[in-house]
């Protein structure tokens, strides 16, 4: 990842200059265009039987040296936004592997249902990012059975998206009320944050908002009371300060663009706990831990051709390497099995004994003796039978 913020900081740079360069240029053009229009003016007033006057000669002497020299200029210009283009490149062959196919697992994708779910996961990233028309495209190739009831979530929570970008939340009040039961299970306040940007807006024409804004509160406030009192009010107290304006009042931050920015982010976050589906879409976060590990893959590389054993990274249920991803690609605990000192995994699971007591498959194993297996951590002894795998 710190090679993709490398290359986006040399992009903005080269923006800056292009952006730069080309409003210089245009308006250098623009002025020798102006004065060669007139120059050329002037000439056609001349007899051409005459000869040309000296000071003529001079203007039109003037003017072909400063278009070499905006030429010149010019050049100069082309070559330094070459050399900063070609400074992307270089920068782009230093921080990533052109040739990854060491890393490649070929196997995983060896029948179609395994495709299927790989389109799949693709058209949902497209359907949550609201790129509609792209994941249609992608289910027609992919000749995949898109179901209208999985679909619908998705765009549904997209058109609310678009309309609280365009600062209006009607539609977004009308999924609440919907969902206001599971809203309330959850202990989220979504619904009294939606009228309270609806107050907000009313409260902005001024006193000609005034009856409104009253009448609105009138009908809905009264249900957030007992838990939003004092945030109820300080709505109240906006009023005070219609005839004056709320931009020069103690509540002019409720005017602030940063409310629209945190009621969108809440909205997105919470749609999609009550759907049941993550924040982020897994197609992404499948892409940003690998981008991630990739690194660190790549750099046994060529340990791993030296030995001749490339089928360590596709024999194997965990990788030969520990990958430390960030914090934001950490989604459940990982238990570490306390006498063996390494974490579980599928072929080697924890058990819960009966005395409650938690080891992996493998220390109990090497703890049997006979029938009966001892707790490390208590005198219980039981069958190891007993023991019951579980899940975290």
């Amino acid at each position: 990842m710190e090679g993709c913020f490398n290359i986006e900081k040399d992009v903005d740079k080269l923006n800056v200059k292009f952006d730069g360069y080309r409003s210089q240029t245009s308006h250098t053009l623009d002025q020798l265009h102006e004065e060669i229009s007139k120059l050329k003016g002037n000439l056609q007033q001349i007899n051409t039987n005459t000869p040309l006057p000296l000071l003529q000669k001079t203007l039109i002497s003037q003017q072909s040296k400063k278009m070499k020299t905006v030429v010149q200029r010019m050049s100069s210009q082309h070559k330094d936004l070459h050399s900063s283009v070609s400074r992307i490149g270089r920068t782009i062959d230093k921080n990533f592997d052109a040739e990854c196919s060491s890393v490649n697992m070929p196997d995983i994708l060896i029948c179609d249902s395994q495709h299927c779910s790989l389109n799949t996961a693709v058209c949902e990233h497209f359907y949550r990012q609201g790129s509609l028309s792209v994941a249609e495209s992608i289910a027609h190739e992919g000749m995949l059975e898109i179901d209208e009831k999985w679909k619908k979530p998705f765009v549904e929570m997209n058109e609310i998206l678009n309309s609280l970008r365009n600062r209006n939340v009607d539609h977004a009040l009308s999924w609440a009320v919907e969902h206001r039961e599971k809203l309330l299970q959850d202990g989220t306040d979504l619904e009294f944050r939606l009228h309270k940007m609806k107050f907000v807006e009313l409260l902005k024409h001024g006193m000609a908002g005034q009856v409104d804004a009253l009448c609105y509160a009138k009908e809905n406030f009264y249900r957030f009371v007992p838990k939003h009192s004092a945030e109820v009010q300080k709505l109240m107290g906006c009023l005070v300060y219609l005839k004056q304006g709320l931009a020069s009042s103690p509540y002019s931050n409720l005017l602030s663009d940063g409310a629209w920015d945190e009621l969108y982010k809440v909205f997105a976050k919470v749609v999609c706990s009550v759907l049941d589906m993550s924040i982020e879409s897994p197609l992404m976060a499948c892409f940003s831990a690998g981008c991630q590990a990739l690194p660190a893959l790549l750099a046994i590389k060529s340990v791993i051709e030296q030995r001749q054993c490339s089928g360590m990274l596709s024999n194997n249920d965990e990788l030969p390497i520990d990958i430390d991803l960030d914090s934001s690609q950490r989604y459940h605990s990982v238990f570490a099995c306390p006498i063996l000192r390494q974490s579980t995994t599928a072929k080697n699971p924890p058990l819960r004994l009966v005395c409650g007591h938690v080891i992996s498959k493998e220390a109990l194993t090497k703890l049997v003796t006979g029938s009966k297996v001892k707790c490390p951590y208590c005198p219980v002894e039981q069958s190891p039978h007993d023991a019951k795998e579980i899940h975290f």
